[in-house]
């Protein structure tokens, strides 16, 4: 039995959103909620340290690669695919790159940029990292719906390949 490639592409484009939405799931569920619990000086480093750390990471691959390759899946299916499956991946791919790709590259990463100039003792710095903790929370929360979102549009693009 053979499989179609474009069935293969929406199994991977489901199953690498849905990696991507439990690492911002877990941020949300507790690792912030942990970093922010700590003295602000100790939740600064570590964030710091997270937040350099990522960019030598599987994760960020993952992340950073969902937008071209949805970009490029939506692109294929918008001309050449008949139907729910067409419709399935454009949404996928709509919503992984707003919720996901454009909430990071507007929302977190700025925050991140601005948390890792700023020294860790600072009462400034202190101040920072309540707003930072809230409002990078919620902007994670809005990636993880939107990643999870995604997976199974992209999965339903797979099931409904004819």
């Amino acid at each position: 039995m053979t499989i179609n490639w474009i069935v293969f592409a929406c199994l991977a484009m489901a199953l690498s959103s849905a990696l991507v939405a439990g690492v911002f799931q877990s941020f949300s569920d507790f690792v912030m909620r942990a970093l922010v619990a700590t003295e602000p000086s100790a939740g600064i480093e570590s964030m710091q340290m997270i937040n350099r750390t990522v960019f030598r990471s599987v994760f960020l691959v993952m992340l950073l690669g969902l937008a071209p390759a949805s970009l490029i899946l939506g692109a294929y299916a918008y001309l050449y695919l008949p139907g729910s499956s067409a419709s399935w991946i454009l949404a996928g791919g709509a919503v992984y790159v707003v919720s996901v790709f454009l909430v990071t590259m507007l929302g977190n990463v700025p925050m991140n940029n601005r948390l890792d100039r700023m020294g860790t003792t600072s009462a400034a710095a202190a101040d920072y990292w309540q707003e930072y903790g809230v409002v990078w929370t919620r902007w994670n929360h809005v990636r993880t719906l939107g990643a999870l979102a995604a997976a199974i549009f992209f999965l339903a693009a797979a099931v409904s390949v004819d």
